[in-house]
């Protein structure tokens, strides 16, 4: 199919914008790096046709600066900008001065990141149009009207931030002495984070799963989603493990239906436009399954390729066509899952303090195999900054059932050996062979609920795959290249191509 536009610049670094990169060059696209000092000799900035430095290390001399990143594109002279997740990808200013450089944004309408990106303002927008959210209170000001909201709704209550997410100006109460504390500590904690210290209440629902549904959406009028994924597995509320379907015994087609309208109604509400994801909490009862609006995230999420995997479609191809006007050119009816798919994040941080582990990765060897696919932008060599988030990769396995996914999702983490900076792999496999997470009981307080897994003692890394790991990369510098070995997942015909996938 030709492409609808020419030349992308992808305003974001590391491995998205290697996974952006890979979706152009199926299409014939040509591409623009952007990269700050820290990130020039970053494999993005490899990756790309030309490549553009916007400024120091500090993201808000570099990746934030609106006017350098469109400087970039005028100067390359790219028509188009994909702003992969984080930094200014739910920047609605960001949206509105692309379209007045003339630079089509590969993204929503700022009015829907608007609505969207205000937790209060998404929640009355969510009401209105029929949408079921957590029982709460949206306007609370000060600490007696927050005391009063609390004993309406009933303890425990959930104080949250309204502008902002990943876990910052949340807070959890359980007794009406600690609200007062608690509601100054998230505003203060809020202002600091986005700017804004306003706060909400809600219904803490402290047992549920963390249920997502992706949705596209075209200028013409057609909105479906492509399935749920199962986002329980949470650490200080930030995601480390993704898969799709969703494992709860209460997760069924008619569930699963429900949950896609629901949230292809909330998408249509915003007149949305592009990728998209409708979070919802997922309360298993003894009446069956409850499920709430929690928010709406208005760009790519990092956990689309399990989606990608399992409903054989090239989603960042979907965000291009769309943003340049064309339809979806598939309906609902015509799309259906394949298989289930799992995804671990990989970041670069101590496995038992969690705490980011800068500094230069000496060896590295990726998993290979049937149903293996790795998104990732570091090699052997490549510095792994402390200005940045610390995720280095996204390893996902796909297979035919989720035991068989499972399985191979050890099988390529133990096939995995990254030496120089440590990772939380170990973590991971801890959390694959409990028994409560391969029987798919969990909620968002999993890792709360077993504290052996952040254990502190941690098996050697065996000495088979430190010697296959060298090998390896002996034989990737003879291929002259240290980009990792991605299976053709990203394809442009996926529905067709789905080998990767393995039986």
């Amino acid at each position: 199919m030709t492409s609808p536009v020419r030349k992308i610049l992808v305003a974001n670094r590391g491995e998205i914008a290697a996974r952006v990169f890979r979706t152009c060059r199926d299409h014939g696209i040509a591409t623009v790096a952007v990269f700050s000092e820290a990130d020039r000799g970053a494999v993005h900035v490899s990756m790309a046709d030309e490549a553009v430095c916007i400024g120091p290390a500090p993201s808000v001399e570099s990746y934030l600066r609106i006017d350098r990143v469109l400087e970039a594109a005028r100067t390359t002279g790219a028509d188009a900008i994909h702003p992969g997740y984080g930094f200014l990808s739910e920047n609605p200013a960001f949206a509105r001065a692309c379209a007045d450089a003339n630079v089509t944004f590969i993204g929503p309408p700022p009015e829907a990141m608007e609505v969207m990106g205000d937790k209060v303002r998404s929640r009355r927008a969510m009401e209105a149009a029929g949408v079921p959210v957590v029982p709460g209170r949206d306007d609370v000001t000060t600490v007696s009207e927050a005391e009063a909201a609390a004993a309406e709704i009933g303890f425990p209550v959930m104080l949250k931030a309204s502008a902002g997410g990943g876990g910052k100006g949340m807070r959890i109460v359980e007794r009406p002495e600690d609200v007062a504390a608690a509601f100054e500590a998230a505003s203060r904690e809020a202002e600091a984070a986005f700017g804004d210290g306003r706060v909400f209440l809600e219904r803490a629902v402290l047992r549920a799963r963390h249920v997502e549904i992706q949705v596209m959406a075209d200028a013409h009028g057609n909105v479906l989603h492509l399935g749920e994924r199962d986002c329980s597995v949470q650490r200080r509320h930030q995601k480390v493990i993704e898969e799709s379907p969703s494992p709860s015994p209460q997760m069924d087609e008619k569930v699963r239906a429900a949950m896609g309208e629901v949230a292809t109604r909330a998408a249509a509400a915003v007149n949305y436009r592009g990728a998209g994801t409708v979070e919802f909490l997922f309360e298993e009862t003894d009446d069956g399954p409850k499920f709430y609006f929690l928010e709406m995230n208005t760009r790519l999420q990092v956990e689309h390729p399990v989606t990608e995997a399992v409903y054989g479609r090239d989603l960042v191809w979907d965000q291009i066509r769309v943003a340049a006007g064309e339809r979806l050119g598939y309906r609902q009816e015509e799309i259906a899952p394949t298989g289930h798919a799992i995804e671990c994040r990989i970041y670069a941080e101590d496995p038992i303090r969690f705490l980011p582990s800068p500094g230069t990765i000496r060896t590295l060897a990726w998993p290979e195999g049937p149903g293996v696919r790795i998104d990732a932008a570091v090699g052997t060599g490549s510095e792994v900054s402390r200005f940045y988030d610390p995720m280095i990769a996204k390893i996902v396995a796909w297979g035919p059932t989720r035991e068989i996914a499972l399985d191979r999702m050890r099988r390529a983490l133990r096939e995995t050996t990254i030496l120089g900076i440590e990772t939380n792999i170990p973590f991971h496999l801890r959390v694959l062979d409990d028994p409560d997470f391969r029987a798919g009981n969990f909620t968002t307080r999993f890792i709360e609920e077993h504290p052996e897994l952040v254990a502190p003692s941690l098996p050697p890394a065996p000495a088979e795959a430190i010697a296959a790991a060298v090998a390896a990369v002996a034989a990737s510098r003879a291929r002259s290249s240290l980009v990792p070995a991605t299976p053709p997942a990203t394809r442009s015909r996926w529905a067709r191509a789905v080998a990767w996938r393995g039986r």
